[in-house]
């Protein structure tokens, strides 16, 4: 156990330092891992001889086996397949124009109420998180749509920071999400259940954040004025444009809730379908398919050396006896299964200091997993609890990544400005964290109805 610790230190010394998080977990998995195979039959991985330092080389070539095959095992998973495709169905469809005309659409309806552009923000970032699945993606996407028309109408840069950074986190709850791709695959839990629940709870908090701004304008007017009115056939003009993410989003999931096919094919099917979009619209060079490839393989390769080091750190925290150590912890609280969710919700917030959303959820799944399942937690209950608490990481100080993107999107606004507008939704979020936690049939109904 206290190895373990000691492996988490020096993992906390090492991003501190500047190391790439998937580097770092690889090289303390390796080392720890070492370390405790050696310690296990009474020898040391380091020793000094007559000819200088001496070592263990059974121990140092059992954890590179153990490294090599983890890597192996991880990159040729049939599930990790599902990840690159829908990640290049996310880069076609944001070349194609659409969060424009998603946004158009939402302030058509609901621009003209005080705080009604912020609003429109919510729900054109739910739209656009509904084929794009990254939530990094939809905030600066939707920094570079919605800000320059808020600040047309004289919204203050908080509240629309704020709109914009919350907004984005719907992108890993609305299907498809690759965080969920991840815990589905560590959890050993059904993708495609995982996919259906997250319906509702994104609805939920598309809800709670459209009232965390009226609540925010209605004891301040000034930060969000009412934007113009757009007549009823343009309204209806501007909602027929956007048919395509609903015939993709339409496709995907309804694909995937009847049974006919897997998420891997339903993403095969996504990019296929964004690919035509694209190309219908004029959007679709062969630089722009380019550009979206290497976007892809970027951002799959990033995701695969964090998940390669995960395992390969959780492989040595489960050997130093952390899993075990943790799981008797928590037992020994003598709390019901739902404190003990509770309780790893609240090392969540704290990770949230920290870490990003998808380093949280790939570092701790195999161990709150290992911990969960034996007390009959539902998994696909708890995944939607752990992508809500993990979203709140994206919005709150220090990491805030959202916050950032929507920062270094804009430019020209402070990073105070931006944090002092996102608690409003912060707490929105913690209240859809606790409605789910309360009512867990929110995430569990629609799972239920597949039949599968």
């Amino acid at each position: 156990m206290i190895v373990s610790i000691i492996g988490f230190a020096v993992m906390l010394f090492l991003l501190f330092a500047g190391v790439p998080l998937g580097f770092a977990l690889m090289f303390v998995g390796l080392v720890g891992f070492a370390y405790v195979r050696a310690d296990m039959v009474g020898q040391a991985l380091i020793s000094w001889g007559e000819a200088g330092l001496e070592f263990n080389m059974r121990a140092i070539n059992g954890a590179l086996v153990m490294t090599g095959q983890q890597m192996y095992d991880q990159v040729t998973l049939y599930s990790f397949t599902v990840i690159p495709l829908f990640i290049l169905m996310g880069a076609l469809i944001s070349r194609a124009n659409l969060a424009h005309e998603l946004y158009d659409a939402a302030n058509g309806f609901v621009g003209h109420f005080r705080g009604g552009l912020a609003m429109g923000t919510v729900v054109a970032c739910g739209g656009f998180g509904a084929v794009c699945g990254s939530s990094l993606a939809v905030a600066a996407t939707m920094s570079r749509v919605a800000m320059p028309s808020m600040r047309r109408y004289r919204y203050d840069d908080g509240l629309s920071a704020g709109a914009i950074a919350a907004g984005g986190t719907l992108g890993i709850m609305i299907p498809p999400s690759v965080p969920m791709v991840i815990y589905g695959i560590l959890a050993e839990t059904d993708i495609a259940k995982l996919f259906i629940a997250g319906i509702l709870p994104g609805i939920l908090l598309m809800a709670l954040f459209s009232g965390a701004i009226a609540w925010t304008t209605w004891r301040h007017p000034e930060q969000g004025p009412p934007g113009a009115r757009t007549p009823w056939p343009q309204r209806l003009r501007l909602l027929a444009r956007v048919w395509g993410v609903v015939l993709i989003f339409v496709i995907i999931i309804g694909g995937i809730y009847g049974g006919l096919f897997t998420p891997t094919e339903a993403a095969g099917i996504g990019v296929t379908a964004a690919g035509a979009f694209a190309i219908a619209r004029g959007k679709l060079s062969w630089r722009t398919l380019w550009e979206s490839l290497i976007e892809t393989g970027v951002t799959t390769g990033m995701i695969f050396v964090i998940s390669f080091g995960a395992v390969i750190f959780a492989n040595f925290v489960n050997l130093a006896g952390f899993t075990g150590g943790i799981s008797d912890f928590l037992i020994g609280l003598e709390i019901s299964p739902m404190g003990i969710v509770i309780a790893i919700c609240l090392i969540y917030l704290v990770m949230g200091c920290i870490f990003d959303s998808l380093s949280m959820l790939i570092l701790t799944i195999p161990i709150f997993a290992a911990i969960l399942k034996p007390m009959g937690v539902d998994m696909i209950w708890f995944g939607i609890v752990a992508v809500i608490t993990v979203e709140m990481g994206l919005i709150t100080p220090p990491v805030g990544l959202n916050v950032f993107v929507v920062k270094a999107t804009i430019g020209d606004i402070s990073l105070g400005t931006a944090f002092k507008g996102v608690w409003p939704f912060v707490a929105a979020m913690a209240l859809g964290l606790i409605l789910v936690l309360i009512f867990p049939q929110i995430a569990t109904v629609l799972p239920g109805l597949m039949g599968r």
